[in-house]
């Protein structure tokens, strides 16, 4: 299959050069060509099943619930992705970096995706039965945010809050999962992570401000602007706040509080590389909120196994 099937913004990988050519069109739209909004997604869930062991001292289990957090993340993020492509092929058709994705290109139908949409669900949903009632209870809530997410940049300024919400979820569901309850730790760590998403979604959104612009689409980056970089001050610096709210009330030790401050210096330094109309800088500074997230899961995990 030729380069010229690549979604626009996939940088030429697995999926593009080993996976079966049937099969491509499926994983696109999953982003299994990019998977750094799974890993995104995953973050909170990580974090949050550290943090919660560590205050319970079970961590017999922690492997387990890693793992189980690591495939859900990675099914619902493809879910997720494959409903935002159904809802916006429209829009993605007059978009430059979107325009190849697999809908608008004809790659698959609208049914096609939609099937596939339930499939990728079902794996999420056989994860989510692993857990307890309350903790299954608590993932199904989530889905009313994914459902109403990509309709949000049609009407508010603020879709990353939307957003934010949807990929913070995770931070929720270690503390559903290992207390069966929603605590104020959880609850801190929620809206710091819901302010990580904010600013880093910000900078992902530059990538498209022109096309985004031209046809009515709205994000924090375009209500921002040339004020981004203060933005991101802002909502960076409450994100490193809430959390470290979250590790004090959570009587976390020094490993955590290093893996907070580790994260920190990364947004620190995001903050200082960022040109809002540099695309190619924009996609790495991105991109590189993975490293950030795994540090601060680190200092967690360092903190659970030394309580």
């Amino acid at each position: 299959m030729s380069d010229t099937t690549r979604v626009a913004d996939s940088t030429g990988n697995w999926v593009d050069t080993r996976a079966p050519a049937w099969s491509r069109p499926y994983l696109r739209l999953s982003r299994l060509d990019r998977t750094i909004g799974s890993w995104l997604l995953l973050m909170p869930c990580w974090w949050s099943a550290a943090l919660a062991a560590g205050i319970s001292g079970h961590l017999q289990s922690l492997s387990l619930t890693i793992l189980l957090f690591f495939i859900g993340a990675f099914a619902m993020r493809g879910a997720g992705c494959t409903w935002n492509d159904i809802t916006d092929r429209d829009l993605d058709a007059k978009v430059e970096r979107t325009r190849s994705r697999p809908i608008p290109a004809g790659q698959v139908s609208v049914t096609q995706a939609f099937i596939f949409l339930v499939a990728q669900a079902l794996v999420g949903l056989v994860v989510l039965l692993q857990f307890n009632r309350f903790a299954i209870l608590t993932g199904i809530a989530s889905l009313v945010i994914v459902a109403i997410y990509p309709f949000m940049k049609r009407i508010t300024w603020w879709p990353q809050v939307v957003l934010g919400l949807a990929f913070s979820w995770g931070a929720l569901m270690g503390f559903a999962a290992e207390f069966a309850r929603i605590d104020p730790v959880a609850l801190a760590l929620y809206a710091g992570s819901i302010c990580w998403v904010i600013g880093y979604d910000t900078i992902y959104a530059h990538q498209d401000i022109e096309d985004d612009a031209l046809i009515g689409i709205k994000s924090t980056a375009r209500l921002f602007g040339e004020n981004t970089r203060g933005a991101l001050v802002v909502f960076y610096g409450m994100a490193v706040v809430l959390i470290g709210l979250s590790l004090w009330l959570a009587a976390a030790r020094w490993p955590a509080w290093l893996g907070l401050a580790a994260f920190a210096a990364h947004l620190a330094w995001q903050i200082a590389r960022l040109e809002i109309g540099n695309s190619a800088l924009c996609q790495k500074l991105f991109w590189s909120n993975r490293e950030a997230g795994l540090l601060l899961f680190a200092g967690l995990l360092a903190d659970a196994l030394v309580r």
